[in-house]
């Protein structure tokens, strides 16, 4: 078990600009692969930014073109703004690195957040990050307000759908309303070197409309939600910040970290 320490770069007026912190995330990078520094997780909070990992499609981009800022992280396009925590843990890993793992530690930390709060969330199966699960499609019968006398999605394929095109009712920030999974935190690593980059992006209390934009993390058939509309009440981050930091501390600093195991063929 190795030192993990927690810096905490900027939030509210002190927010932190996204290519400072991508700056920041490298040279602290090179500084933990050098061990010159310990395990550390970056908390902040962004300006509105939307971010691209490597497997963006051109057409997830906003349509009107708003900028996107292309990074080297895996996932797809996701939006960071007010209101969201982000964490960029930079971590080293034992060889041969298991970078799933890795990620399942962010989840469970997170999913342990969200407990703490009273909201249960999940994973789901072939896709990252943290999600609050809907009701099964036979029950979504309330829709709290929203008209739906035509659902698109029942006759075209998922991957054709684009809320976009096909007004606000379909909107991923209207998924709580439609009792859709929803999810409440985003994943994207990249692990270079043996050590971690990126992270996750937790929804605090954001606008979460300015995910309407896009197809979050390539996901059409789901959307998005956070902390404060789960608990219909407005979450502060000074709330949130020291629960994350002891659930990241548990999961992160206190992990028995262990190489990928690897089965050889038998002779």
């Amino acid at each position: 078990m190795s030192e993990f320490r927690f810096v905490r770069m900027g939030f509210g007026a002190d927010m932190v600009e996204y290519q400072v912190a991508w700056d920041e995330q490298r040279r602290v990078h090179a500084a933990r692969f050098a061990d010159e520094v310990p395990d550390t997780c970056l908390l902040l909070e962004h300006p509105a930014v939307y971010t691209a990992g490597r497997r963006t499609a051109p057409q997830e981009r906003p349509l009107d073109g708003t900028p996107v800022i292309d990074v080297d992280r895996g996932g797809k396009i996701t939006w960071h703004g007010p209101g969201q925590l982000v964490g960029y843990p930079i971590q080293k890993l034992p060889r041969p690195v298991d970078v799933v793992a890795h990620l399942r530690r962010l989840e469970d930390a997170m999913i342990a957040v969200c407990a703490e709060f009273g909201i249960e969330a999940a994973r789901v199966e072939g896709r990252a990050g943290v999600w609050v699960l809907g009701d099964p499609i036979e029950q979504r019968t309330n829709l709290g307000g929203l008209s739906l006398d035509f659902d698109p999605r029942r006759s075209s394929e998922d991957e054709e759908f684009d809320h976009r095109l096909v007004g606000p009712e379909y909107a991923p920030s209207n998924a709580g309303q439609r009792h859709e999974d929803r999810k409440i935190c985003a994943m994207g690593i990249r692990v270079a070197k043996g050590v971690t980059m990126h992270g996750f992006a937790l929804n605090v209390n954001p606008d979460t409309s300015n995910f309407d934009k896009i197809i979050p993390c390539g996901i059409r058939d789901a959307g998005v939600t956070s902390l404060s509309y789960e608990l219909g009440r407005q979450v502060t981050m000074d709330e949130v910040l020291p629960v994350a930091e002891k659930h990241l501390q548990d999961v992160l600093g206190n992990a028995a970290l262990k190489p990928r195991e690897i089965e050889k063929a038998s002779a």
